[in-house]
């Protein structure tokens, strides 16, 4: 089961955040507690830092099993040179990897139907190399979504531009944009 946390939350920024800050905030919380409350009841205001030194050592944890720069720009290139049915196996292992079922589709607007615990997603993937992605793939994908009751879609693009009108539609449709970076990090969740 996947939680979800609202993106402006507290511990979802310290999550996006590197880990020292959530260390420095957990440090000055607890020694702010020794400092201004009565003694004997410092240690139970510094326990009120706990939360946020978890949120810390988790951040530390993803951070040092991020990929890094030079596996990041290895793995987009290998996916650029890939065929596609290279391409739609590796993100099916992935997938698959990160519990989902995969259903692979024939429909030309979506190429995966991704199944977790009842909640469905609609993946288009198939222009991942194009030059530039636009509005209108993007409105082929949420017709299917809504075609076939689908919760979620997301577009791959791993490379070329993103129009401004294509990042609008999808935000107001709430449709995924997953962009090189993000694929990268799904790709390796897959080995």
């Amino acid at each position: 089961m996947k939680f979800k946390m609202a993106p402006h939350s507290l511990f979802a920024i310290l999550l996006r955040s590197s880990a020292w800050i959530s260390f420095a905030i957990a440090g000055a919380m607890a020694a702010a507690s020794f400092a201004w409350l009565p003694t004997g009841y410092g240690g139970f205001g510094a326990a009120g830092a706990l939360p946020i030194f978890v949120v810390g050592c988790i951040t530390a944890w993803r951070q040092l099993r991020a990929p890094s720069a030079a596996q990041v720009n290895q793995t987009l290139e290998a996916a650029l040179a890939m065929p596609w049915r290279d391409f739609a196996n590796a993100l099916e292992r992935a997938w698959q990897a990160g519990g989902d079922t995969v259903e692979r589709l024939s429909s030309p607007h979506a190429d995966f139907r991704l199944t977790q615990n009842g909640h469905v997603t609609l993946v288009s993937a198939r222009r991942w190399k194009a030059a530039s992605h636009g509005v209108e793939p993007l409105r082929q994908l949420h017709a299917a979504l809504q075609a076939q009751g689908a919760d979620a879609g997301i577009y791959i693009a791993a490379q070329g531009a993103i129009t401004e009108q294509a990042e609008i539609f999808a935000h107001d449709n709430g449709l995924t944009l997953l962009p090189a970076a993000a694929l990268v990090q799904l790709l390796h969740s897959g080995r």
